[in-house]
């Protein structure tokens, strides 16, 4: 019966009718992706369905039935987003340059504008027009009329068809009325990019709902060249090829747009002072972090496992308190250690004596981030070279003790090497996960001390990925396109050093 299910008639309509729920909802997704102007998406998407459907109902290839759904995810959320990072990395992706440059364009038009030399404001009432065209209406001070002004017109309306509100401010007429509470809804969240005429140099922008300011264009666009021309003072912005118009004397009017710029955010590391310093020292201590982390936890972990390889009593016991620090969840224990290093109150300072600021000292701090990875990563080693040891054949060790060689001569001569053969690329694979362990530098120290004052961004325990974090998610100036940069150098440090690793223990010979 059970087999019947899945073969047959029945098993056929189920995948049949399973294909068509998936296309259906790859299909939607791709069509919001066209819809957002999400190309690459959209294709991927497209190309997903109708491998779907063709590895499924043809019978062309067996193994990629079972091969698909995984290549497919690992094209979506891992080549894809590494594509896509080594892309930004040859752009100007930073704070004041995220638009295209058509929506830049936009930005500019209507940010640039001027107050005329009066400062002059009207008090107005928004509403719509009896032609249902949203228009404000208010008393002109400088003509001393009534008039309602909309986005291209502006008509006079006689005093004696105005309704005025509690505060005398002109609300309606026959020809106008305030707008629904819906209505202002609607219009709440363009309030600030509405524009309505009242001559031919000036027109009225809002300062709320009740208020009007006299503005004039301050930029005008040549759409021949594609140049912004200064009312004011008769400068030229033009494409600076980095994401700005810029004048002569480089000012240059927000906001930018995306721009390719090549390898310049790369090149910047190595040549610009101010990033190339901190660069330097983040990369060092990231290293020195991540090789300290292995040896320390790996040392520990084996000596544990040496100790309780024999048989001691009670040694079911220590083995379930030892991988207790594993069993917990790393963030929790990382807050909790955060908690004992504080200087006033923390359990480290009070069961010394001591009074140390250990989050404000850069040595004490590197130390401390030490010392809490050590206290997360030891049981991970200590099982596997527990499990190690149990795989090494106990002849090798009798017979060099009848041999005459000492405990000392057969560790290292015989143990440790095996050990490290065997557990070589859990080795290079703890070295990458330390290289990149964000979540402790976060959680523990934030990557500090830092000196803020001084306008630095990267602090004494920072590594190149909390470094990189910062970069990109700064508050004040964020930069996304060096940030992704930075990324592809981590990948490819990572990547060239694991590689090495295993080349030199040999690893993959086994599997040749």
């Amino acid at each position: 019966m059970l087999v019947s299910i899945f073969r047959g008639k029945f098993a056929f309509v189920l995948k049949v009718i399973s294909l068509l729920l998936i296309s259906a909802i790859l299909v939607m997704l791709a069509q919001q992706a066209l819809a957002s102007g999400e190309y690459a998406i959209a294709i991927f998407l497209g190309l997903a369905t109708f491998a779907l459907n063709f590895v499924y109902l043809t019978k062309t290839s067996i193994p990629l039935k079972f091969f698909l759904p995984g290549l497919l995810f690992l094209l979506a959320f891992v080549v894809g987003p590494v594509l896509y990072t080594l892309a930004m990395s040859g752009f100007t992706y930073q704070t004041g340059n995220t638009l295209s440059k058509e929506d830049a364009i936009v930005q500019i038009q209507k940010l640039g504008k001027v107050q005329d030399a009066n400062g002059t404001i009207f008090d107005v009432g928004v509403g719509k027009t009896s032609a249902n065209e949203l228009g404000i209406i208010y008393f002109d001070s400088l003509t001393n009329e009534f008039a309602i002004s909309t986005a291209k017109a502006r008509t006079v309306e006689p005093a004696s068809t105005i309704v005025k509100d509690d505060f005398e401010i002109p609300a309606s007429s026959p020809n106008f009325r305030p707008l629904t509470d819906n209505e202002f809804s609607a219009v709440d969240a363009q309030i600030s990019e509405l524009r309505f005429f009242y001559n031919d140099e000036f027109y009225l922008g809002l300062e709320g709902f009740q208020a009007a300011s006299l503005y004039k264009p301050s930029l005008r666009l040549d759409e021949a060249t594609g140049e912004f021309t200064s009312l004011v003072d008769g400068d030229i912005y033009r494409d600076n090829g980095r994401g700005n118009f810029a004048n002569e004397a480089g000012k240059v009017l927000e906001p930018g747009w995306r721009a390719p710029i090549w390898f310049e955010n790369y090149t910047k590391l190595f040549t610009d002072e101010r990033l190339r310093t901190p660069f330097i020292e983040v990369f060092l201590w990231t290293i020195s972090f991540a090789a300290l982390s292995v040896l320390t936890t790996f040392a520990l972990g084996l000596l544990l496992a040496i100790a309780l390889n024999k048989a001691i009593r009670g040694r079911r016991v220590y083995r379930s308190i030892l991988i207790l620090p594993y069993a917990m969840p790393s963030v929790m224990s990382i807050l909790i250690w955060g908690g004992m290093f504080d200087t006033e109150f923390g359990a480290i300072n009070n069961l010394f004596g001591t009074d140390i600021a250990w989050f404000q000292n850069a040595a004490f701090a590197r130390t401390a981030v030490i010392v809490v990875n050590l206290w997360l990563g030891f049981p991970y080693f200590y099982l596997v070279a527990s499990g190690a040891l149990q795989a090494i054949p106990a002849e090798l060790s009798e017979a060099a003790a009848i041999d005459g060689a000492s405990p000392r001569q057969i560790f290292n001569k015989i143990t440790l090497p095996l050990l490290l053969k065997i557990l070589s690329p859990l080795l290079i694979a703890s070295f990458a996960f330390n290289f990149n362990n964000f979540n402790l530098i976060y959680l523990l120290t934030g990557g500090g001390p830092i000196a803020q004052l001084d306008g630095e961004i990267a602090g004494a325990t920072d590594i190149l990925i909390s470094y990189t974090y910062k970069i990109a998610f700064n508050e004040g100036n964020s930069n996304l396109g060096l940030a992704s940069a930075i990324s592809v150098l981590i990948f490819l440090l990572v990547a060239s050093i694991s590689l090495y690793g295993l080349k030199k223990s040999k690893v993959l010979e086994d599997f040749v």
